[in-house]
């Protein structure tokens, strides 16, 4: 029988090539040559060779300098994810801060802005305009960096918007972010950001909102090559992520990792999503100035120095805030066989004084803890790891789906 390949066959054919030679460039620790990438691929060198061409051509992947062996032959050329080319830009908005990051298909961070403020029951509108200003600032500096290649024009593949609270994943809309006060917050709210890009590049980017947690959870995933973890991002509310097998687990509704509205004690403290004794009252950084019987406005710098200046109102705070934290994780370990956690955020910050707290509830309230290790991590990215990955989000589908970015003539 013969088999007729269609044009339209041919063409979704070399899109997952295209896609899977850019994904092994882009995976890979080391630089590989067409020849490597034939092996690892399966595909003929002839194939690997015209696909490596369209990347190249693209900026996608970038030669490097050839590698003479003893062996006869042409000598290899090693192949890179390109520098300059393609830019990914993050936002956040957080209780006590917002900003944003701009970085390439590399990996590197080009410009970054973090702007401390207190935007509990802010208008959304005006935050999105000082959004749309941080924009302006990233395209700016990364056009002009040394970095770049003089040679290609810059292109914005998109921009994620990490909010915290609820984005149905379906549509981009935040449902609802209890401690900013927002709710139903569409895409098409986000204008002035995609305004702010096509004014800098002349492009048009599409804005997608997203959960800080999950974007803290890629971002480190990706820094740290974590395979699976629960993700936990601290501030004054308290969000989670789930990666299993390097993968994002977002629930039916995209709506997992709500971490802090997991109930301690129901009769406990009212909480702002409207339930009593969640998670955040106890361990939120507002409820732990509150008990350590600071004012809210010395953030987590103000409750580290109690801290170490021992005292004992901070002590107990915190050690209250650590065991309530290591409850709340022993239900993900015994629910999801998942003994490794990542601390982010002010649990960073904190990770000295509440990590023997919390592996200690965890080694009591775990049935599976006798036989499995805990690892309790501390997050290495700071304040913005949400930023950060949601500019990586914003960039790998360049290497994800390359054939858009290929010259339709190519």
């Amino acid at each position: 029988m013969t088999v007729v390949h269609s044009a339209a066959g041919q063409h979704t054919l070399r899109e997952r090539n295209l896609a899977l030679v850019a994904q092994e460039i882009f995976g890979s620790k080391d630089p590989l040559s067409r020849a490597a990438l034939a092996v690892r691929t399966g595909l003929t060198r002839a194939t690997v060779s015209s696909l490596v061409d369209l990347l190249v051509d693209a900026h996608i992947v970038a030669e490097l300098d050839p590698v003479f062996s003893r062996k006869a032959g042409r000598p290899a050329v090693p192949l890179t994810p390109a520098r300059g080319t393609y830019f990914g830009i993050g936002l956040e908005v957080n209780v006590s801060y917002l900003g944003g990051v701009i970085h390439d298909l590399t990996g590197t961070a080009y410009h970054r802005i973090l702007l401390p403020g207190d935007f509990h029951g802010s208008d959304p509108a005006t935050v999105l305009e000082k959004l749309a200003a941080v924009t302006t600032e990233l395209i700016t500096t990364a056009t002009a960096s040394e970095l770049r290649p003089t040679h290609s024009t810059p292109i914005i593949t998109g921009a994620h918007l990490a909010l915290p609270g609820l984005v149905d994943p379906n549509n981009a809309t935040l449902r609802i972010a209890p401690n900013l006060g927002w709710a139903d917050l569409d895409p098409v709210d986000t204008t002035p950001i995609s305004a702010a890009v096509t004014a800098a590049t002349g492009q048009h980017t599409n804005v997608r909102i997203g959960n800080e947690a999950n974007y803290g959870a890629l971002a480190a995933k990706e820094q740290a090559n974590l395979n699976t973890f629960i993700y936990v991002s601290g501030e004054v509310g308290i969000g989670s992520a789930i990666i299993l097998d390097h993968t994002l687990f977002l629930g039916r509704r995209g709506w997992s990792g709500e971490l802090g509205h997991v109930t301690i004690d129901p009769t406990g403290p009212q909480c702002s999503c409207g339930s009593r004794g969640c998670l955040e009252q106890y361990a939120g950084l507002d409820a732990m100035l509150t008990a350590a019987q600071l004012d809210t406005s010395a953030g987590i710098t103000g409750l580290v120095t109690a801290l170490e200046q021992g005292n004992p109102h901070a002590h107990d705070a915190v050690q209250r805030a650590a065991t309530a934290l290591g409850r709340a994780l022993s239900g993900y370990a015994n629910l999801l066989d998942i003994h490794m956690f990542v601390l982010g955020g002010i649990y960073a910050d904190l990770y000295p004084h509440i990590v023997t707290t919390v592996t200690e509830s965890l080694r009591h309230q775990v049935l599976s803890a006798p036989w499995a290790d805990f690892d309790i991590l501390p997050g290495t990215l700071g304040s913005g790891a949400a930023m950060l990955g949601a500019a990586y989000e914003a960039v790998r589908t360049v290497y994800t789906h390359p054939s858009p970015w290929i010259s339709p003539d190519a």
